[in-house]
């Protein structure tokens, strides 16, 4: 599951908490529809109108307008059927469901997890307008809600900013007392340009050529259609002299944390939030991530973490060697930043906002 998906399921389990009956309506099954289950929703797979750039080419306009026009005849019928009091739509790709709710006379609230400043401003106007149609709008950062004013202020004007809630185990591995052999570089995400595990590597042969000891693991898979960026990302790692692990897809990534030094979060485009670099900070690992967007509310602020320009693997380098020389810092702070994550990010505070703002009937104030 993607950190949206993890959103919506957090989302739930506030609602269940809360007492209210959730039933959720996804496009298809998979590791989310048994989580929701398992969290005490109820789940049904209807066909919906999913956004996707594929849809905007040529060759997927059949599809989109089959998708429209199923999704609008599904969505009519569910809410129809079930009557309830609220829609909450989880993500902007799903852009019926505001627009159905409001013509049947139900109350909706959209909650938006995408967010990319450096895109078309048409473009993200065009994304956001159907959920002008919700009562309210939550968003996951302040770099999210700025981006949707720039381009939709009437949007931004009835929106509000709910931080992410992240989970993590009790009691995370502690770092390790010295760096005597090879520095830990951990990389969780998918393996995609946008998303920059090229630049660990080139960080980590960068520190290798220097003399410094590095291995780097990438934890992450590649969409379809990408397979020709991991074997690159191979010969690569030949190339580099360091060793790198391909560990592939795993839904559990505290296993990975425990055994790491140094997360890094090397995104070269916006990112509306940052769960990954908030995970590494609750595992007591410190983290470098891209000064950028959301990734700079997310690790920003702590004194394990280091900001870096975005695709800059020289600054990725360096960062890697100051927390290595200054191991005894990181230790000593570990724990004061992960208290501060875990008070930011907490999922019972997230689930509580989310639930009061989706159930109270009351209009927002402007």
């Amino acid at each position: 599951m993607f950190g949206s998906d993890r959103m919506l399921l957090e989302s739930a389990i506030g609602l269940v908490d809360a007492g209210a009956r959730v039933v959720v309506a996804l496009p298809s099954r998979g590791p989310l529809d048994q989580e929701l289950r398992t969290a005490g929703a109820e789940v049904v797979i209807v066909p919906m109108l999913v956004l996707r750039k594929t849809l905007l080419t040529p060759r997927g306009l059949p599809r989109l307008f089959r998708d429209t026009f199923r999704g609008l005849g599904a969505a009519w019928r569910l809410i129809g059927g079930l009557r309830p009091d609220v829609v909450y739509v989880s993500t902007i790709i799903l852009p019926q469901w505001p627009l159905v709710a409001r013509l049947r006379g139900t109350r909706s609230i959209s909650h938006v997890h995408e967010a990319e400043a450096s895109g078309s401003r048409l473009v993200n106007r065009i994304l956001y307008s159907p959920h002008l149609a919700s009562r309210h709008t939550l968003v996951n950062s302040r770099f999210s809600l700025e981006t949707i004013r720039s381009a939709l202020p009437a949007l931004a004007r009835r929106s509000q900013v709910i931080y992410n809630g992240v989970a993590s185990p009790a009691h995370p591995e502690p770092p390790r007392d010295r760096i005597d052999d090879a520095l830990r570089v951990l990389y969780v995400g998918r393996l995609s340009p946008r998303k920059g595990p090229d630049l660990v590597i080139d960080a980590a042969s960068r520190l290798h050529r220097s003399g410094r000891d590095v291995s780097v693991t990438l934890l992450g898979a590649v969409f379809e259609g990408y397979e020709w960026f991991e074997r690159d990302l191979r010969a690569q790692a030949d190339a580099s002299g360091v060793s790198v692990e391909f560990a592939g897809f795993h839904p559990d990534i505290w296993p990975f944390l425990a055994a790491a030094d140094v997360l890094v979060v090397p995104s070269r485009v916006d990112e509306p939030f940052g769960n990954t670099a908030v995970e590494g900070l609750l595992a007591l690992r410190p983290v470098i991530a891209s000064d950028s967007s959301g990734l700079r509310e997310a690790a920003g602020g702590y004194r394990s973490s280091r900001l870096v320009p975005a695709g800059d693997a020289e600054a990725i380098a360096a960062a890697l060697g100051e927390l290595a020389d200054g191991w005894d810092d990181v230790i000593d702070n570990a724990a004061d930043d992960r208290a501060e994550a875990t008070r930011r990010h907490a999922p019972s505070t997230y689930r509580t906002a989310v639930a009061s703002a989706v159930l109270d009937p009351a209009p927002p104030s402007s």
